[in-house]
């Protein structure tokens, strides 16, 4: 597949050069300042300083917190998030252009509960210009969004547990790879939903249901992976926590990398792609396009990535730095600059392509390392290991998973 990658230039960002993938220059990095976890960037040497986050291939992953002056020996006053005790009206913000009607709620008020959404939304009580929506609907910047007052449901009975819930327990336990009284990580595993959906009966929303402290709060999800990606997931145990991570989701403050195994070699070896992404729905499907800047329910999407290591030319590992958090972005970007994700079902465009023997056909794309600022101070900053099937692959290509990772590089835009 031909295509010409324009190199970066110091250009409006809002200029229809976002449409390719463009290096990025190592020097560029120190803009960001130190690296979480790593040490202050200097003088390049032969051998670059290993990614903190690589010793967790060696003994049990866990998530750290740094140095920095994380006590909890008097922790804060948990403080609840405001909830509107008469109707307001809020504009949408270019962040949250593009963002489904529940799910802009959701992320406002992290407080309330799906069932209290979906009332209000039904009901006709929540309005977008004027006009009654859907909870599916998606919003556009700039739009008036009436909001009715909202109140917290009752919390639930917090009984004995059920040997089934028992046994839910026991998985997010095996998950866990970090957990204190506000925050956990979960290593979710590929084939294992986030939420709900059309004849969805088991996923991690509804696993969380026999976490319900004694005050009856269930802890909440503040972002979400796709079902077939494994790695980190981050999820609130208290309102308080809830509001703050949300927040920091919404600043870009949370830095996200994720591993991909990619057919053939992306040139330049370190990139940017930046295009605008649209949802296009078929009879049997759902899909993000590359959109034009101006289209219906187009929303701007940057990624960084960086080759870390080939296997010949036919395979090659990249990591991958989302700097925006679109649909299926990651998925949409690699396929957009010729290197769809193996494995990849909705994406993977290469007519007549084979898989190496011995590699499973799942996809191969993991969210390996979380990075972002706690509700009460300090750093969360946890890595998830390869899973098995992508494990597997590593093993049968002959690539060293404790290899420098690139991406490390990239500029904190």
């Amino acid at each position: 597949m031909s295509r010409r990658i324009k190199r970066m230039n110091p250009k409006p960002r809002d200029r229809d050069e976002r449409k390719e993938a463009r290096p990025f220059k190592a020097g560029s990095a120190k803009k960001a300042g130190p690296r979480p976890g790593g040490k202050p960037s200097g003088k390049p040497s032969s051998k670059p300083p290993r990614f903190a986050g690589e010793r967790a291939e060696r003994r049990p992953p866990k998530a750290r917190l740094e140095k920095a002056e994380f006590e909890r020996t008097a922790p804060e006053k948990s403080v609840e998030p405001l909830l509107p005790t008469k109707v307001q009206t809020v504009k949408v913000s270019a962040d949250e252009n593009n963002m489904r009607v529940d799910r802009f709620l959701e992320a406002r008020f992290p407080g309330l509960s799906f069932s209290h959404i979906q009332r209000v939304v039904r009901k006709g009580e929540l309005r977008v210009d004027g006009k009654r929506v859907d909870s599916k609907d998606r919003l556009e910047e700039g739009q008036s969004v009436r909001i009715p007052p909202l109140k917290l449901d009752a919390p639930k009975v917090v009984g004995e547990l059920s040997e089934a819930a028992q046994k839910t327990l026991k998985a997010l336990k095996e998950m866990t790879i970090y957990e204190d009284d506000d925050v956990l990580v979960l290593n979710k595993p590929a084939g294992l939903a986030v939420q709900g959906g059309s004849g969805m009966t088991r996923h991690i929303d509804q696993m969380l249901e026999v976490m319900r402290d004694s005050k009856g709060q269930k802890p909440r999800l503040v972002h979400r992976i796709d079902r077939e990606t494994s790695g980190c997931l981050l999820i609130a145990k208290t309102r308080f926590a809830a509001s703050h991570l949300t927040g920091a989701f919404r600043s870009r403050s949370a830095r996200k990398t994720y591993w991909a195994l990619v057919p053939g070699l992306p040139k330049p070896k370190q990139g940017r792609i930046s295009t605008f992404l649209a949802k296009e729905e078929t009879e049997d499907d759902t899909i993000m396009r590359i959109a034009e800047h101006g289209d219906e329910g187009a929303s701007h999407a940057v990624t960084y990535y960086a080759v870390v290591e080939t296997a010949g030319n036919k395979l090659t590992w990249v990591s991958l730095k989302p700097v925006t958090g679109r649909t299926h972005q990651l998925r949409a970007h690699m396929a957009h600059i010729g290197h769809p994700i193996v494995g990849d079902p909705k994406y993977f465009n290469i007519e007549n392509w084979q898989l190496p023997g011995g590699l499973q056909n799942r996809l191969h794309l993991l969210a390996r390392r979380i990075v972002i600022p706690h509700p009460r101070g300090g750093v969360i900053d946890a890595t998830a290991p390869l899973p098995p099937h992508m494990q597997q692959s590593w093993n049968l290509l002959g690539l060293d998973a404790s290899r420098f990772d690139p991406i490390e590089n990239a500029p904190e835009e």
